[in-house]
């Protein structure tokens, strides 16, 4: 637990402090309008939050990056679901970027996108490729020293916005051992947005279509090695999960102070709700996800810091705790009664947001399946 570490424990309490007093007041009008708010955006860039997994050249963390991006994203969670997607998907879209591009790629491209305070979006979805990654049909032709990029990718979250684009595209026929990433730019001719979507929730966070038309980029923009694709989006994901898992432990801690809080406040049949047995079952279920969500999310990041194999904890961490956002965020509305059905309070939209926490950066089932293949390998190693 990151709570041992004296710098990491400030940083929390800041954030804390900054989420609960200038991003809550803005969340509702966040999801009324479905954008992105420019103030609530300056304030993640001030907080060094939109960078923290960059080199610490450019503005990130020498040490704790998983770490003190899980506290990123819960804490801004807590209050807004929508703004805590923000930090990770800048740290996805960017991380096939940090992690596989060239020297002298990235020291063009990250002090352009630090100094303009320009957003990263991640392409790998498609409208038949979704969990099953090898079914990618996008494709990336080599042409002298260019690639030529033509597909459509979805679910592009901050795909509207986004300055720069990580893209996943098929380079040979050899399933998903034919896959490579791509930078690709917003002004590159070819690249359009096309439908944004209408979401159940994390309306705040645009996310859209993207076509690529015979986008032409520089051979040098390959990221990573040809037909490596897939492992570099298989080590984001070791990143990912656990911040996702963080999004959902900060939902389910948002949801959970309201309605400890309205079951002191609300009386009926002559005492305080939380004075009834079953409102106390629930109250006592609740932090008792919250506290083993919170052991598994940063443990996995701690091994990712460590630079261990976290693959296993991070599925687990992702499961559990979207698991626990989704059952928390129900019974909330439950305690609330007809009140917490109303989007007169907050609890209405944690229940709307916690369901993609569910889904992104592998759907829950994926999880499963990935947390039982890590214990076979280990089983067989033993």
């Amino acid at each position: 637990m990151y709570s041992n570490n004296e710098e990491l424990r400030m940083a929390a309490n800041m954030i804390r402090k900054a989420a609960r007093e200038q991003v809550a007041p803005l969340a509702p009008s966040i999801d009324a309008t479905g954008q992105l708010n420019p103030e609530v955006e300056g304030l993640l860039w001030d907080l060094g939050l939109m960078t923290v997994v960059f080199p610490q050249k450019y503005g990130g963390m020498a040490q704790h990056s998983g770490t003190f991006l899980c506290i990123g994203v819960e804490e801004l969670a807590r209050c807004c679901a929508s703004s805590a997607l923000m930090l990770i998907i800048q740290a996805v879209g960017s991380f096939p970027i940090i992690h596989g591009a060239r020297p002298e790629l990235l020291d063009r491209l990250l002090p352009r996108m630090v100094e303009n305070r320009e957003l990263a979006a991640y392409l790998v979805s498609e409208p038949g490729a979704g969990s099953d990654v090898a079914s990618i049909r996008t494709t990336a032709v080599k042409d002298g020293d260019t690639y030529v990029i033509t597909g459509t990718k979805c679910f592009a979250t901050n795909g509207p916005v986004a300055s720069v684009y990580s893209v996943l595209a098929r380079t040979s026929n050899n399933g998903r051992d034919g896959l490579s990433f791509f930078l690709v730019e917003r002004e590159t001719p070819g690249l359009t947005i096309g439908k944004i979507e209408k979401k159940l929730g994390q309306k705040g966070s645009q996310t859209s279509e993207v076509h690529l038309e015979e986008v032409r980029v520089p051979a040098g923009n390959l990221l990573g090695e040809e037909n490596k694709g897939f492992k570099l989006a298989m080590k984001d994901f070791d990143m990912s999960r656990p911040a996702v898992a963080a999004q959902a432990l900060g939902i389910a801690e948002g949801a959970f102070e309201q309605m400890e809080r309205y079951s002191r406040e609300r009386e009926t049949f002559g005492k305080q709700l939380c004075e009834h047995q079953m409102i106390q079952q629930i109250l006592a279920d609740s932090a008792t996800l919250i506290e083993a969500s919170r052991g598994l999310v940063y443990r996995a990041a701690a091994q990712y810091d460590e630079g261990k194999r976290n693959t296993k904890l991070a599925s687990m961490a992702k499961v559990f705790a979207s698991d626990a956002a989704m059952k928390i965020t129900t019974d909330a509305i439950q305690v609330f009664g007809g009140y917490g059905y109303m989007q007169d309070y907050p609890v209405e939209r944690m229940f709307r947001d916690a369901k993609l926490t569910q889904i992104f950066e592998g759907a829950n089932q994926i999880q499963r399946l990935v947390i039982a293949r890590e214990i076979r390998k280990e089983n067989s190693t033993s």
